[in-house]
């Protein structure tokens, strides 16, 4: 039987839920892309908000501390996975066959007409 691990987000949920609401009050703009966030959206939605630590959870951030929470897009968010930063911005505009990956070289095609 594999031992599950609990998700530290939502170990104290009522405190990542304030803190989430205090991300999304407080921020318009996503981190990643530096495009505007539309709060309306549902959640789900791949342009709809939501909170994005600056240092992943899986390496060693805090999902409760103000200073680690931005807010994002969910699809931007989706795309830097656990990469930093500066990965995501460097890749994000890429078609998903061109993304360096820290386990792989570049590709040499590069679409730089596209946009997701």
């Amino acid at each position: 039987m594999m031992a599950s691990h609990p998700n530290p987000r939502r170990r104290n949920g009522s405190r990542r839920t304030k803190l989430r609401k205090r991300v999304l009050a407080a921020y318009d703009i996503c981190w990643i892309c530096g495009r505007t966030v539309d709060k309306t959206l549902p959640s789900g939605h791949p342009l709809s908000g939501e909170v994005d630590e600056a240092i992943p959870v899986s390496r060693g951030g805090s999902p409760l501390e103000w200073d680690n929470l931005r807010l994002a897009h969910r699809i931007c968010n989706q795309r830097r996975g656990n990469h930093t930063i500066q990965w995501a911005r460097a890749n994000l505009h890429k078609p998903s066959g061109t993304r360096q990956d820290t386990t792989q070289q570049a590709s040499s095609k590069t679409n730089k007409s596209s946009e997701w």
